[in-house]
């Protein structure tokens, strides 16, 4: 437990390990790092382990990790996706917004 938190969490201080395995979702919860995960910019270590460092028998959850780390970073994030649509209205109102919107409230009266 205590191995963990100080060589493998990516969002807390190293202390001294510098992996970037998990990520701290809570005060004692752990999941594997996600691509865009927010990580403390002191770590830079790995983010999984070499398959020829492992027992044999668990190179198949590393294979396993791998992948999904992989597809979660084809996938964009919520904000990713957001900030993308900067801008992609920008010609609907030629005479801007602010005026659009007066246009359509002047008869509200």
């Amino acid at each position: 437990a205590i191995h963990v938190r100080q060589h493998c969490v990516a969002n807390l201080p190293p202390n001294p390990g510098r992996y970037r395995m998990l990520f701290a979702t809570g005060k004692a919860r752990r999941r594997l790092l996600l691509p865009g995960d927010p990580v403390d910019s002191r770590r830079d270590g790995k983010i999984l382990p070499d398959p020829n460092e492992v027992p044999p028998q668990y190179r198949e959850l590393i294979d396993w990790a791998k992948q999904r780390y992989e597809s979660a970073r084809e996938t964009k994030s919520v904000y990713e996706k957001l900030i993308e649509l900067r801008g992609t209205g920008k010609g609907l109102w030629p005479e801007g917004a602010d005026q659009f919107i007066r246009e359509l409230r002047k008869d509200w009266e």
